[in-house]
C-alpha cells in the first residue's frame, strides 16, 4: 500500500441543533484512488471541508499532513499543503481565460505589485502540458465545454503542486467518452504519487476507479473496504443500515393520453418530434449528453417554444411561450440542475416550496396570509419526508437528495397535471433516489402523466413505462419498459440506424 499522506483521526463537528461528524477517521494514501461514498447528509461534505479549511473541527480532533499534526487548518495552510478541491460547480472563473483561470492565483499569492503575464502563462502551460490536452490558453471559460472545464480545475490543482487531489461528483455532467478521459487523468496522477479522493453516487465508476472506498453513515465512520472486497450490494447496506431494492416500478392505472407532441422541430436543438403521455405513465427519455432530450423538455414547459410542430394538452392545441404560461396550463418542470435553476440556496425551505404559489396565499390588498404559507409547507415537507423537517432552515444546508425533494414538492403544491423531470436524481444518494422513484410512481399512479429524462440507464428502465430513446436531436427508438435493455438502448443511442416504435421489438431479438 502508498505510504499515508494525510491522516485524519476523531474527527467530529457539531452545528447548531446538528452532529454532522462523530469521531471519524480518514487515511488517504500517495498514488491511490480513496472512493468517498454516503447517503446525502452522511457527513461527507463536511468532511471534505475540514480537510480543506473551510471548518474548522470540534476540540479532539487532529489531523496529520505529510507527518505533521494539527487540531485544524486554514484554508490558506490546506492548499500549501498541496491539498485541493474540485466541487461540482469547479469554482472557476468563467470570464476569465484559461490561462487566468490557472495561474491567476499563484499570482496574486506572490505579493509582487504587479501581474507577471509571462509567468502566468508559463505556469498555464506547464499545467497543461502535464495532462497532455491541447486547449487555447487564451479562450475564455465559458465558451469551453464542461468536460474542458472540468481539466482546467485539475490544472489548477496541478499548478498548485497538488498532493491530494478531492474530486467531488466529477462524472455528474459527463459524457461516457468524456468519463473514460476524466479516468484517463486519473490514472496519470496516480502514477505521479498524487492522492485522490473520488466523492460519487455512481457505483459501477466507483469500482472502476477506486483502491478503497471509505463508508460514512449518519456522520459515522462505518469502515473503510478495499475496493475488489466489497460487492455493489455490500456497498449499499454499509451505507443505508438496511436493504434498498431496485425492482422496477410498474404503472397500474395508465388510462387516456394527457399530452401529445406532434412533430415538434427546433433548429439546432432537436427536429420532428413526436410523443404522447398518458394519465398514469411515467415516459422516460434518454440517449447519449446533447441528443436534444433536456431541449424538448424545456419546449413543454415554455423555455424553448418550437418552430414548427404541435403540443397538445388534453387534446387541446397549447402554446405556452414561457413557464409562467405552462404552469397555468398545468405543466411543471423539475430542472437538472437543482441548485442553478430549481432552488434559492439562501431562502429557507418553506420559501423555496412556495415559491411558484405564493400568489395562492395573498388577498386582493396583496397581503400574504403567512399562516396558510407555512401550514403548506410543513404539509408538504412532511408528505415527501424531507430531512430534517424545519421549514426554517436554509435550504443550502440540506443534503442533495433533500434538496431534490424540495424542488419537487414547489412544482407538486401547483397542482400539476403533467410534471417534466430532467435527470431527477442527479448526485443523489442510493436511498434518496429509491424514495424519489418511488414518489414519481406514486404520482403517476395517482393520475398524474410523467415525463422522466435521464442520462442514468438503470434509473430510465426502473421506473419507465415506455422509454424513448434520442439521439442528434431526434427520436430514434421506443421501448416498451418491460422488453428495454440496457444494450438495446444505448446500441439506439450510438448507431446511426433508426427504428420506429412498431419495430422495436424486432430490435430486443437481434
Amino acid at each position: 500500500m502508498s505510504d499515508t499522506f494525510i491522516r485524519m483521526e476523531n474527527i467530529s463537528k457539531t452545528f447548531p441543533g446538528i452532529k454532522a461528524l462523530d469521531n471519524v477517521s480518514m487515511d488517504i494514501h500517495k498514488g491511490e484512488v480513496l472512493g468517498l461514498v454516503g447517503e446525502n447528509g452522511a457527513g461527507k461534505s463536511t468532511l471534505i471541508k475540514i480537510l480543506s479549511g473551510v471548518h474548522e473541527p470540534d476540540p479532539g480532533s487532529t489531523i496529520t499532513i505529510d507527518g505533521k499534526t494539527v487540531d485544524s487548518i486554514s484554508t490558506r495552510d490546506s492548499l500549501k499543503s498541496g491539498i485541493v478541491v474540485i466541487y461540482q460547480d469547479f469554482s472557476l472563473f468563467p470570464n476569465l481565460t484559461v490561462r487566468e483561470n490557472i495561474g491567476i492565483s499563484q499570482q496574486l499569492e506572490s505579493g509582487k505589485k504587479f501581474i507577471s503575464w509571462k509567468e502566468m502563462d508559463q505556469t498555464a502551460r506547464a499545467a497543461i502540458d502535464e495532462l497532455g490536452i491541447d486547449i487555447d490558453l487564451g479562450a475564455r471559460l465559458n465558451s469551453l465545454s464542461i468536460a474542458k472545464q472540468q481539466l482546467i480545475a485539475i490544472a489548477r490543482a496541478l499548478a498548485y503542486d497538488a498532493k491530494v487531489i478531492v474530486m467531488d461528483e466529477p462524472t455528474s455532467t459527463l459524457s461516457k467518452g468524456e468519463v473514460e478521459v476524466l479516468f484517463d487523468i486519473i490514472k496519470m496522477l496516480k502514477e505521479r504519487g498524487i492522492g485522490i479522493v473520488f466523492i460519487t453516487h455512481k457505483f459501477e465508476e466507483l469500482f472502476i476507479v477506486s483502491d478503497r472506498i471509505t463508508v460514512l453513515r449518519d456522520g459515522k465512520h462505518v469502515g473503510t473496504y478495499p475496493a475488489t472486497e466489497v460487492t455493489h450490494d455490500q456497498l449499499i447496506y454499509l451505507m443505508v443500515g438496511r436493504e434498498v431494492t431496485s425492482d422496477r416500478l410498474k404503472g397500474k392505472n395508465i388510462s387516456e393520453e394527457i399530452l401529445s407532441v406532434e412533430s415538434i422541430s427546433k433548429k439546432g436543438n432537436f427536429k420532428d418530434v413526436s410523443f404522447h403521455v398518458k394519465k398514469g405513465e411515467i415516459l422516460g427519455i434518454t440517449g447519449l449528453v446533447g441528443a436534444g432530450r433536456t431541449e424538448v423538455a424545456h419546449a413543454i414547459f415554455g423555455l424553448n417554444a418550437p418552430d414548427s410542430g404541435e403540443i397538445k394538452l388534453e387534446g387541446k392545441v397549447i402554446k405556452p411561450n414561457s413557464p409562467k404560461e405552462a404552469m397555468a396550463l398545468g405543466i411543471a418542470y423539475v430542472p437538472e440542475s437543482r441548485q442553478l435553476e430549481g432552488l434559492i440556496l439562501r431562502q429557507n425551505v418553506e420559501s423555496n416550496i412556495t415559491l411558484s404559489t405564493i400568489q395562492s396565499f395573498t388577498n386582493k390588498l396583496s397581503f400574504i396570509n403567512f399562516k396558510n404559507l407555512s401550514t403548506s409547507a410543513i404539509d408538504w415537507i412532511s408528505k415527501l419526508g424531507v430531512r430534517p423537517g424545519y421549514p426554517d432552515m436554509l435550504t443550502s444546508k440540506l443534503s442533495g437528495g433533500n434538496q431534490q425533494k424540495i424542488v419537487v414538492a414547489k412544482w407538486l403544491s401547483t397542482d400539476p397535471k403533467v410534471l417534466v423531470v430532467d435527470e431527477p436524481t442527479n448526485g443523489v444518494d442510493v436511498g434518496a433516489k429509491r424514495e424519489i422513484h418511488l414518489l414519481l410512481r406514486k404520482l403517476a399512479d395517482d393520475g398524474m402523466g410523467i415525463v422522466v429524462v435521464s442520462s442514468e440507464l438503470p434509473e430510465i428502465l426502473s421506473i419507465s413505462d415506455r422509454i424513448l430513446v434520442m439521439r442528434q436531436g431526434r427520436i430514434v427508438a421506443e421501448f416498451d419498459g418491460d422488453e428495454a435493455t440496457s444494450e438495446a438502448i444505448m446500441n439506439m443511442a450510438v448507431t446511426k440506424s433508426r427504428i420506429s416504435a412498431g419495430d422495436s421489438v424486432g430490435l430486443h431479438s437481434t
